[in-house]
């Protein structure tokens, strides 16, 4: 299951992009009973009985597709920060609810439209499963019938670095930092910075830094994450794409070349690890016996 960045800048809650670091999870069927089994991050922090995320999404998955297993194992080596804005309970869900789909005997593949609703329904919104279950960027809404999803190629120049702080932030505090109305002229802004970042991520990655700025939601998230915004302007006053990542509080900078991450490296303070990662192309994988039944 890959790491997410949701937002990118202007497209709240609709944009998202796949990073290659990854959690890994294991799932079998037992005679009975209930093993989790965590290693990596969160190991020994994490819950190891029903309250586990994974385990939840599992079971969610399993009333959805009208089955019950006998017993349950999980197995989780977690590669994803937790608590920094780069979609760790988005993996969480996504690989529950796969994991079911493809154990469940009554079904013969994963259905991915099928998962994407019910992960969006287990996540609260689209933007993070979208783009771990598709892999690439991801656009995302809503619809009566659930969550839908687009997948988008991002032009080969485009590498993403992440900036992690040692400070975690949780979700439901950053959300909480929004206001209810924004002016109309700000609405305006985000709509045709979107789009342009649509054009940008695919066609033009010279376009990225005009195509990432914000008036929605990260200036008003400043008090939760004022080390943060600060460097977000500091990368962005030397010329980088740079935005706040999910509900943050790390940083992530989309850059064209080598030279542009050691100097983002170099404007970041200490106390920070610098990442650069790839986009992942492919998504969430399902392999059952080291064979791969699932692929984007």
């Amino acid at each position: 299951m890959p790491a997410t960045s949701a937002n990118l800048g202007p497209a709240f809650d609709c944009a998202g992009l796949a990073l290659t670091c990854h959690d890994v999870v294991e799932f079998d069927v037992l005679p009975a009973g209930l093993q989790v089994e965590v290693t990596g991050v969160g190991a020994g922090e994490l819950p190891t009985d029903e309250s586990h995320l994974v385990v939840r999404a599992f079971r969610a998955a399993c009333a959805e597709l009208g089955w019950t297993p006998p017993g349950l194992r999980v197995a989780a080596e977690n590669g994803i920060p937790q608590g920094r804005g780069m979609g760790s309970s988005a993996a969480a869900v996504v690989a529950g609810v796969l994991g079911a789909w493809a154990l469940c005997p009554h079904v013969e593949a994963v259905d991915d439209d099928a998962v994407l609703r019910l992960t969006t329904e287990l996540e609260g919104h689209p933007d993070n499963v979208a783009a771990c279950l598709l892999g690439g960027a991801t656009l995302s809404w809503t619809t009566d019938g659930g969550a839908r999803a687009a997948r988008l190629r991002v032009h080969p120049e485009v590498r993403p670095v992440l900036l992690v702080p040692g400070a975690t932030l949780s979700t439901h505090v950053a959300r909480g930092l929004l206001p209810s109305t924004v002016p109309h002229a700000d609405a305006a802004f985000a709509a045709g910075r979107a789009a342009l970042l649509v054009h940008a991520l695919t066609s033009a990655p010279g376009l990225l830094v005009a195509a990432t700025e914000d008036r929605l939601h990260q200036r008003q998230r400043a008090a939760g994450m004022p080390q943060s915004i600060a460097l977000v302007d500091r990368l962005r006053g030397a010329g980088h794409a740079a935005v706040v990542s999910g509900a943050g509080p790390t940083v992530l900078v989309l850059v064209p070349r080598d030279d542009d991450v050691r100097e983002v490296g170099d404007l970041t303070p200490d106390g920070w690890t610098v990442r650069p990662l790839a986009v992942d192309p492919h998504g969430a994988n399902v392999l059952e016996s080291g064979r791969e039944i699932s692929s984007r």
